[in-house]
């Protein structure tokens, strides 16, 4: 059922939601000329995936997220399977190539390039896919759902996957965002795909209604005005979908919704950025130590509330508290003048070799508590599977000398009467994780990160957006705890109340509600990713059915 690899986008397109006839098959004469239009469809490719970039934080142009699905739907629609796979790759690569950048700012070209490539190489399935179901019917429905598929097969396969850039991470606003609330980042990411993909549809339904008035005296036939129409139309209605999506849901107070804790949030910043941030591991704990005890000062003169809860960052203490007395002592030093038990990120020796990244709760008069280590550490950063295999494209896997230890228990923690939900670091990209935490009864989400090895990068903003999408979609206030930036408080509705610069210490409080209200996302968990990835497989295996009927 595919067209010829060389046929111009709209060119025999049918009305949206019809099934067209076969073409006949590709002649070896005409193979020279399909060939030649490949550069178009590449540029559009690459375009699109460039376009898609400035949709992310650091350019933050959401509403052009949709342009890159659109470009891909147009450039691969009607091609063969081969055409796809590397028009996939083309808007891969210029999508991931920049948008992952700061994963090579100090360990350079190559693992940055090498993470780009395979992250690409999901896209180029997609550009496949996309263009086998491009002539079924109803295709943007089953382009939006292969989106959605192929984002699940990223976000889960190899060494547990990397689903870093996901169309629904680019909704920091705007209307789209509501889905969140109903199904997740899937769901946000099918909405955005499905506009695309309709905007492409009536792109190519306009060209084919002004190619039949040229031949037919300016008269434009019926059936063609009413596909451009009827594509028009969809597309509008599924940003007001989520206009009224909004209507019920929390809006920006972080006090409404249940009984407020008081929050401290304590950026100490570090010495300098980079893979040696931590050089002068005293000096980092020393740093949130003294931001601590200045907050103290100001609580014991009436310019700040008295916390309940005051939460340190991720790598906060890379002084193991339980074996160095030093350390111990400063976080308790901190404790007692605050007055209010501390999260503490700390890295911690054990089990036997390994070493624990871990969030301790250290009370002001009973010390360390209650703890969480991180579920997910990460792939050859914090741990290294099959070093002799990594070592021979790069010698930078040994600046990670000893392996961290998954922790196997969810991270919600009762700490100053305070239920919360702890992420560490990139656990906040991972929606299973998320969703233990607030299954397991936090009433606020927290994520204590540590970006300085990231340097001066849109890294932290990027992951700072995806806190921004998981409070939406749990109707969760999120604090974010940052070593050297940027923390934040994200209100519920996903807008942000307080935030920090890079490289800068900071510290702010605020008086957050706890929350015990289930979203649907929350209710039904994986349900819609599931889905959505049947229907496009489904239509996937229609249309390899039908391709394998056209050419017997």
């Amino acid at each position: 059922m595919s067209a010829g690899a060389g046929a111009p986008a709209g060119a025999g397109e049918p009305a949206v939601g019809t099934l067209p006839r076969p073409n006949p098959p590709t002649t070896w004469a005409a193979r020279p000329a399909a060939r030649s239009r490949w550069p178009w469809r590449t540029l559009l490719a690459v375009a699109g995936g460039l376009v898609l970039v400035l949709a992310f934080p650091g350019y933050d142009l959401v509403g052009l997220a949709v342009l890159g699905p659109a470009a891909l739907a147009l450039a691969v629609h009607g091609q063969r399977l081969r055409s796809g796979l590397w028009l996939g790759l083309a808007f891969g690569l210029a999508f991931f190539v920049p948008l992952l950048s700061w994963t090579g700012i100090y360990v350079g070209s190559f693992p940055w390039l090498a993470l780009a490539g395979w992250e690409a190489v999901h896209l180029a399935l997609l550009g496949g896919a996309t263009a086998l179901t491009s002539r079924l019917r109803l295709w943007p429905v089953w382009t939006a759902a292969l989106w959605v598929a192929d984002e699940a097969l990223r976000g889960r396969f190899v060494l547990d996957g990397f689903p870093w850039g996901r169309l629904g991470f680019s909704q920091t606003e705007g209307p789209l965002l509501a889905l969140a609330a109903y199904g997740g980042v899937p769901l946000v990411t099918f909405a955005v795909a499905l506009v695309g993909a309709l905007l492409a549809a009536a792109v190519l339904a306009l060209l084919r209604a002004r190619r039949e008035a040229g031949t037919t005296a300016l008269q434009v036939p019926a059936a063609s005005l009413r596909a451009v129409g009827g594509s028009v139309v969809l597309l509008l209605a599924v940003p007001l979908v989520g206009m009224l999506a909004w209507l019920p849901l929390p809006g920006s107070s972080l006090t409404a919704g249940g009984p407020a804790s008081t929050v401290a949030v304590i950026q100490g910043d570090v010495p300098r950025a980079g893979l040696d941030f931590n050089a002068q591991r005293r000096a980092v704990l020393d740093n949130h130590v003294q931001r601590t005890l200045e907050l103290a000062e100001a609580v014991a003169a009436g310019k700040e509330p008295q916390p309940d809860v005051v939460v340190w960052p991720e790598n906060s203490s890379d002084i193991d508290p339980y074996t160095n007395a030093d350390a111990a002592r400063q976080i308790d030093r901190a404790a007692s003048a605050v007055s209010a038990p501390i999260l503490v990120g700390a890295v911690v020796e054990g089990p036997g070799e390994n070493l624990s990244n871990t969030a301790i709760v250290w009370d002001p008069e009973e010390g360390p508590g209650d703890t969480y280590v991180k579920r997910h550490p990460v792939p050859l950063a914090e741990y290294v599977p099959a070093r002799d295999f990594f070592r021979f494209f790069s010698d930078k896997v040994d600046l990670v000398r000893r392996d961290f230890i998954a922790g196997d228990e969810v991270g919600v923690l009762d700490i100053g009467g305070t239920r919360l939900g702890d992420l560490i670091c990139f656990e906040v990209v991972y929606d299973g994780l998320v969703h233990d935490v607030v299954d397991d009864g936090a009433g606020m989400i927290v994520v204590q990160t540590n970006n300085a090895t990231f340097g001066y990068t849109d890294e932290s903003a990027q992951q700072l957006a995806m806190s921004r999408l998981r409070a939406v979609e749990f109707g969760r206030t999120v604090v974010v705890a940052a070593t050297s930036g940027i923390s934040a408080i994200v209100a519920p509705d996903g807008s942000i109340t307080e935030s920090s610069q890079l490289f800068t210490p900071d510290v702010f409080v605020e008086d957050i509600a706890q929350r015990s209200s289930a979203t649907v996302a929350q209710r039904i968990g994986a349900a819609p990713e599931w889905a959505l990835t049947a229907v496009g497989a489904g239509a996937l295996v229609v249309a390899l059915g039908l391709r394998r009927r056209a050419a017997r």
